[in-house]
């Protein structure tokens, strides 16, 4: 877990509430990227597995997004390879990753409010790498988990709860802001308000259905209507 500073706080101020972001598909147009990857590394197995499904488990970890897609009756043997041939692919797409429009300047705005920010990703740690290049926002950021500080991911809670013990705040003072039904699900089982993004192509009517708080178009909207989001309501605490 990268639990590096984003730059000095002021003189006595504690950070005592927090906003965790999600990565993938929030931050980072990657969602379908994703999609595409995992897509070629099924029929690499011999799996034909439709885009639309794909997409819809994109968020869940990779070894559940695999047990959810294919039948119970394959060969289990087969899953490693699937999981190493995604990573090949999209580790091709690094350099063509992309952060959202004004995704620096939402980090930016809440950690300069008092906010701690934290990326509570389950990506694999070179992809995490990758995405936070493209983010091009460390100055901005106190902490960011990867795949290898969960045991359970997402819908499970335990990336968010790894990001929340690294800025050390409690989930009464948090805010989660993801693209998926699995981090809506993931948050609402510590009680943490989430604000949901329809830029990772999941609609407005799906993230409501499983309990988003708040739904934007993206990093940009949710600026532009912070002061009366959960997150304004952190900043004005």
């Amino acid at each position: 877990m990268d639990r590096e500073s984003g730059g000095p706080s002021p003189a006595g101020r504690r950070r005592e509430k927090a906003v965790l972001f999600d990565v993938d598909g929030t931050l980072i147009d990657s969602a379908y990227i994703h999609t595409l990857a995992w897509w070629q590394a099924f029929r690499q197995s011999g799996f034909d597995v439709p885009m639309a499904r794909i997409h819809r488990c994109v968020g869940m970890g990779g070894a559940r997004l695999v047990d959810n897609l294919l039948p119970d009756s394959r060969n289990r043997e087969v899953d490693e390879a699937i999981l190493s041939a995604h990573s090949g692919v999209f580790g091709t797409f690094w350099p063509s990753l992309r952060a959202f429009d004004g995704a620096r300047d939402l980090l930016a705005e809440c950690r300069q409010g008092g906010l701690a920010v934290a990326l509570a990703s389950s990506a694999r740690e070179q992809d995490l790498n990758a995405l936070r290049s493209a983010l091009s926002a460390d100055d901005f950021i106190d902490a960011a988990t990867s795949s290898n500080d969960a045991e359970n991911s997402k819908p499970e809670p335990d990336i968010l709860v790894a990001a929340l013990e690294a800025v050390g705040v409690q989930a009464s003072g948090a805010v989660y802001v993801g693209d998926a039904v699995w981090d809506v699900m993931a948050a609402s089982r510590l009680g943490i308000p989430t604000i949901a993004l329809t830029c990772g192509g999941t609609s407005e009517a799906e993230l409501r259905d499983v309990g988003a708080a708040e739904v934007y178009a993206g990093p940009r909207e949710l600026l532009d209507n912070l002061g009366r989001s959960a997150i304004g309501k952190l900043l004005a605490g």
